[in-house]
């Protein structure tokens, strides 16, 4: 009785047998390659070993084809299961479309006692009591948030400066808690606070309620107090000091800080992360300028391009990545985010590397005034005057009308990276997002012409950083697959 066919049975006749899967490359230079399969597994080929997997000249027993099949770019024709792993790969990378809006935001005000000159909103100043939430439109905003899927969602507050109107964020707490409850959701809380009016009856109402706090931290104090100036000119000593009494009330993981890059950052990104080091922050993420609300009207946006940030990026994560090898874990989170993407399939929750979009998706914005928004940054822009992603109101609006206005599929359908020009060809759009707010404020078109694209750019260069990284030092590699399973 034979128990096996004979080998000749599995061998491949030649190139008629075999059949090109899905694939995508970018070229480093004359003689190198990057090739990337439908979900993103990139391999480094020379040009005549890519020419030889386009023309299907391989053969089993020669390593190429070993490499090609084991990263699915070919396969042979009589055998489906590579088409299936893809197809159940891309599946799991495209899992959060079934998660529906898990987070929503309250603009519980615009008021604000900074005065941030690339500040992404137009905010006010203190005294203008009528660009405050009511409590009637909070609560609006709670039915809308609670209608949504997710049987876990996110409520974040966020201004102007929330604490200036810290009352509606109890009460909205407190309610959301209430529904939540008696219909079986989970809703979890985030403050996004600049500290300076932090006190010890804000912190015991987060204890009470495990409210986390966010917060801003752009390095050592000279250079904090120059990008978020403030009446006194103490804007570093607060924030400091309010992360230190977060971490010590609420615990070291409940608060976090975000940096943004001015032109003033740019050669001091050491010392930067060393202020972060220094406060025991979990992490950092290096952002550049958006181009939205005061960074356009100062003039901040534009100060210096995508090559000068991607210099200052690489910088910093080679200084970042310095610290990992003497001991202290300390991811930079955009790389985390993006190495995710890159080494496994599981889908995250940054909206921003989405295709579909996550307008709407994503995250629903609630302005004090009651306009709801596809994103937080297109509020910012309907702040300037453009309302290209308002999407309703909560006078008139619930969750159903507002996810499935036209307004929004338009714009969630023209976002597909998939089939759109430049992107539905480039090695890295597996790993990529669509940012169609970012391309309508700097091209007035929501796909955007990518090679114009600073969007674009940004992301390119640090795919590549991160790819040569993983492809040097193995402790480099080591540490950064540590962040990606993080």
């Amino acid at each position: 009785m034979v128990r096996f066919l004979p080998e000749a049975h599995f061998a491949s006749s030649g190139a008629g047998d075999l059949q090109l899967l899905p694939l995508r490359f970018e070229r480093l230079d004359d003689h190198r390659y990057l090739v990337a399969n439908l979900v993103g597994d990139i391999l480094l080929m020379s040009a005549a070993e890519l020419d030889r997997i386009t023309s299907l000249a391989v053969v089993p027993g020669d390593g190429l084809y070993e490499r090609a099949v084991s990263k699915q770019l070919i396969a042979r024709k009589n055998q489906t299961s590579q088409l299936q792993l893809l197809g159940l790969r891309l599946r799991s990378r495209m899992a959060f479309l079934r998660n529906a809006t898990p987070l929503h935001i309250f603009v519980v005000t615009l008021r604000c006692e900074h005065s941030c000159p690339y500040c992404q909103v137009s905010r006010r100043s203190t005294d203008r009591d009528r660009y405050d939430m009511s409590e009637e439109t909070a609560m609006r905003g709670v039915d809308v948030a609670l209608a949504a899927p997710m049987q876990s969602i996110k409520i974040e507050f966020q201004g102007g400066e929330p604490l200036l109107n810290f009352e509606l964020v109890k009460k909205i707490v407190v309610e959301a808690e209430q529904r939540s409850a008696a219909i079986g959701k989970v809703v979890s809380f985030v403050i996004t606070t600049n500290l300076a009016l932090l006190t010890d009856g804000v912190l015991e109402f987060c204890r009470e309620h495990a409210v986390l706090i966010s917060t801003s931290l752009d390095g050592p104090a000279d250079l904090h107090n120059k990008n978020r100036p403030r009446p006194g000119g103490n804007s570093h000593t607060l924030a400091t000091t309010g992360i230190r009494r977060v971490q010590e009330i609420l615990g070291d993981d409940r608060v976090g800080a975000l940096m943004t890059t001015t032109e003033a950052s740019l050669d001091r990104v050491e010392e930067i992360v060393d202020e972060y080091i220094s406060l025991n922050l979990d992490g950092i993420f290096l952002r550049p300028l958006s181009p939205y609300g005061f960074a356009i009207k100062t003039k901040q946006f534009g100060k210096y391009d995508a090559s000068r940030w991607l210099t200052f990026y690489e910088r910093g994560l080679r200084y970042i990545l310095d610290i990992n090898r003497q001991g202290r874990y300390f991811p930079e989170f955009y790389a985390s985010l993006l190495l995710k993407r890159m080494l496994t399939d599981r889908p995250i929750g940054y909206v921003d590397l989405r295709s579909p979009a996550g307008i709407g998706l994503g995250a629903l914005v609630y302005n004090y005034d009651g306009k709801v928004f596809a994103s937080d940054e297109g509020r910012m822009l309907a702040e300037m005057g453009d309302r290209a992603f308002e999407l309703g109101d909560l006078a008139s609006d619930d969750y159903r009308s507002l996810i499935l206005s036209e307004k929004l599929v338009g714009l969630v359908s023209a976002s597909l990276t998939q089939c759109a020009p430049q992107c539905s060809s480039c090695a890295y759009e597996p790993h990529c997002g669509a940012d169609p707010v970012y391309h309508h404020a700097t091209q007035l078109d929501p796909v955007g012409i990518k090679p114009l694209s600073e969007f674009c750019a940004r992301h390119k260069g640090i795919f590549r950083l991160l790819f040569e990284l993983l492809e040097g030092s193995p402790e480099d590699a080591a540490i950064l697959r540590r962040w990606a399973a993080a």
